[in-house]
């Protein structure tokens, strides 16, 4: 019998924190583990889980914010993007009111606007919220294919 190794599925979330006009600062966590370094939230889902319920999920546990899912930004799948193993993410908008709290896999977290992000970003997430940056302005994002 043939093993198949297929790509672990993940979510991202870019959470702007305020209300539904002009754009407003964004969410990063800290990460605690490897790679180190500014990422957003998000991790793995689990089995049985929804991608939705699982972006739900991973903002409250390492920021302890409640989200309201926005859209879908992109499903991102460059078996690069991650040097530990081929994982592929469904990255979603979403908008939250409150104070972030470090919590989960975060050992700090930052609120940052789009023009002040800091340089450390882990894995794609530069490219992430460049074309979430696109999108708040109305432009539709290249696609986050990468050959």
């Amino acid at each position: 019998m043939r093993a198949y190794r297929n790509p672990f599925p993940t979510v991202d979330v870019v959470i702007e924190l305020g209300g539904r006009g002009e754009p407003g600062p964004v969410v990063l966590i800290e990460r605690a583990g490897e790679p180190r370094g500014w990422a957003l939230p998000g991790g793995f889902v689990d089995y049985g889980e929804s991608v939705e319920r699982a972006a739900r999920r991973e903002a409250a546990e390492e920021t302890g914010l409640e989200v309201e899912l926005v859209a879908l930004l992109g499903v991102y799948s460059d078996p690069r993007r991650d040097q530990r193993q081929h994982n592929l993410s469904a990255v979603f908008a979403a908008r939250a009111m409150g104070e972030p709290k470090a919590g989960d896999d975060a050992a700090g977290v930052g609120v940052f606007g789009l023009d002040e992000l800091p340089e450390a970003l882990c894995f794609d997430h530069g490219l992430i919220l460049a074309h979430y940056r696109q999108w708040r302005a109305g432009l539709r994002p290249a696609a986050p294919v990468q050959s």
